[in-house]
């Protein structure tokens, strides 16, 4: 990507040429959505915001019924074209705005291809075990990307042709047309058109698959390749309330492989913004890599059929997505050995470096340690400094923040995360953790919700929080039954909070089941049981509870404040 001042640069001489300056709406546009999107506010580029903030219409203006925005798009994106093809030929830098789009895009044109950073040579006896990760630590400081993939790859050379950059599984495709109105006369003038391209902004934020407007007029013939998906829909009224039904078809089969109705209440969906809530919701879904979309990729790293040969950067996404729901050694390893197989100049993608940096702070040999996690962090801000409004790249930062223990910061990092993308799952149950673990349950449980209601298959980790949420309402069965799901990925809090229910509850057998697996917990005998659950939670009032009810089951004050 090119760098801020180059973009701003561009901009200004685009906004010198007569054709633009002669129409101080368009300028305004042009600025409006560049200078937004330099700052990080993609998500808030909307057609409502564009309306108010650029072309002066009221508070009260439905982008829904009105569609200035959609024809000054069409407007600034032929200026675009003709300025590109004209007296901007010669632009080191150009900006683009993407059919069914409104957040530009910026390209160097005529970039010649970079190349990739060599990866280090293998010496030919290996370090002192004891020595690796301080070596891996000044790799990654002095190699950058390369020495990320080589870390993976446990210090062996990648063999010619082992990696082919196609692979098995390619990234899908989606084409998105608006929804039918088939809202009844008689009613206000409901619209749904500009739902598409909500759509096709909000899942273009989880970077797992290609998204193009359908407009009907032959849009979709600038696709590079036919699309896989198609997703469609209607809108209706029933009762009260406006049914959005959408549908997602296989292009190659005809087959419908997903449908959902979202129903708002018939004054929400007169509200400016409800186009916006029902492409969060339906995104919730069909960004998830659990989602429909993604199936075939799920369904080959389930079948066993070895990764070498096969990787690339959208199935090896998915092999993190899979180690990120389970948590398991065994999805970390094989991510791991995916990334390892990538070709050299797609190991410093963004959304590598960020998938990398956690499985290094994470996995394996010096999980946990101050030099994996000085490691993972020089990932991490490489990935920033790559890709500084990826959604992905800033959970992955919170969830580095919130390992060593900084929680502010790893709540400041998930506000961004959710900030760039809303219906992002994992971001929300992520931010909601931390949130709860802080002592702000009332707003942790709403985010929770919507990861857990809205996303499909919501894995063990999500269920932290409304246990916790649970506990506090004195719903101690269902406590209990959040907890032991919980219990399943946080092998330190989840049996603590099945404890603490079930000592409410008068239920010895859910206690004596997992006060054991208390005190085995390595962490636990290391630290203390308090002194560890310390580093992760910073609500004094919650760690109290905690002490009184282990101590009231039977856990001795020297196991609970220091190592035993």
């Amino acid at each position: 990507m090119p760098e801020r001042d180059q973009i701003v640069s561009a901009l200004d001489h685009l906004l010198e040429w007569p054709e633009i300056a002669r129409s101080p709406q368009l300028a305004r546009f042009a600025s409006y959505i560049v200078e937004r999107t330099l700052n990080g506010e993609q998500q808030a580029i909307k057609a409502y915001s564009i309306a108010v903030d650029v072309f002066g219409r009221p508070a009260d203006f439905d982008p829904q019924v009105d569609p200035i925005v959609r024809v000054q798009a069409r407007r600034l994106r032929a200026l675009l074209d003709s300025y590109y093809q004209g007296p901007g030929a010669t632009e080191p830098v150009r900006i683009l705005l993407p059919v069914g789009r409104y957040v530009p895009e910026f390209h160097l044109a005529d970039a010649p291809p970079e190349t990739p950073i060599a990866p280090a040579k293998v010496p030919p006896v290996a370090p002192p075990r004891g020595g690796i990760i301080l070596w891996s630590v000044l790799a990654v400081i002095a190699l950058g990307a390369g020495a990320l993939a080589f870390w993976l790859s446990g210090g062996q050379p990648r063999q010619d042709g082992q990696s082919s950059v196609a692979g098995a599984v390619q990234r899908p495709s989606m084409g998105v047309s608006e929804f039918q109105n088939l809202i009844g006369q008689g009613r206000s003038p409901l619209s749904v058109s500009g739902l598409a391209i909500e759509l096709v902004t909000d899942l273009d934020a989880f970077e797992t698959m290609d998204l193009y407007y359908d407009d009907g007029l032959g849009s979709l013939d600038a696709a590079p390749v036919p699309v896989g998906f198609a997703l469609s829909g209607i809108a209706r009224v029933e009762a009260d309330a406006v049914q959005y039904s959408a549908i997602l078809t296989d292009t190659r089969t005809s087959d419908i492989v997903w449908s959902q109705v979202i129903s708002l209440p018939v004054a929400q969906a007169s509200e400016p913004l409800a186009l916006d809530e029902v492409s969060r919701r339906l995104s919730l879904v069909l960004g998830s890599t659990r989602g429909p979309v993604h199936t075939a990729a799920r369904q080959f790293l389930a079948s066993g059929v070895p990764l070498a040969g096969n990787e690339n950067l959208y199935l090896c996404r998915v092999a993190f997505d899979l180690y990120r729901d389970t948590g398991s050694s065994e999805a970390g390893e094989r991510a791991k050995l995916c990334f390892a197989g990538l070709p050299d100049g797609e190991s410093g993608a963004a959304g590598v470096l960020a998938a990398v940096a956690s499985l290094i702070a994470e996995t394996g040999n010096g999980a946990g340690s101050v030099e994996n996690y000085r490691m993972a962090q020089t990932g991490i801000e490489m990935a920033i400094a790559a890709a500084p409004v990826s959604a992905f790249v800033w959970e992955q930062q919170a969830r580095l923040f919130e390992g060593i223990g900084e929680q502010d910061r790893a709540e400041t990092a998930f506000g961004s995360a959710v900030q760039l993308n809303p219906a992002s799952a994992d971001a929300l149950a992520g931010y909601a953790r931390v949130l709860a673990f802080g002592g702000n349950l009332e707003k942790a449980g709403s985010l929770a919700g919507q990861a857990i209601t809205g996303a499909p298959n919501p894995p063990a980790w999500y269920f932290g929080v409304p246990a916790l949420a649970a506990l506090r309402d004195r719903d101690f069965p269902t406590a209990i039954a959040y907890a032991e799901i919980y219990a399943a990925a946080d092998r330190e809090l989840g049996p603590v909070l099945a404890i603490m229910a079930a000592q409410e509850a008068g239920n010895s057998a859910v206690v004596n089941r997992y006060l054991p697996q208390v005190l085995e917990i390595a962490s636990f005998r290391a630290a203390g049981v308090l002194p560890q659950l310390r580093k992760r939670i910073s609500d004094a009032g919650l760690l109290g509870r905690i002490g009184a009810t282990l101590a009231a089951a039977g856990v001795s004050p020297a196991s609970l404040n220091a190592a035993f």
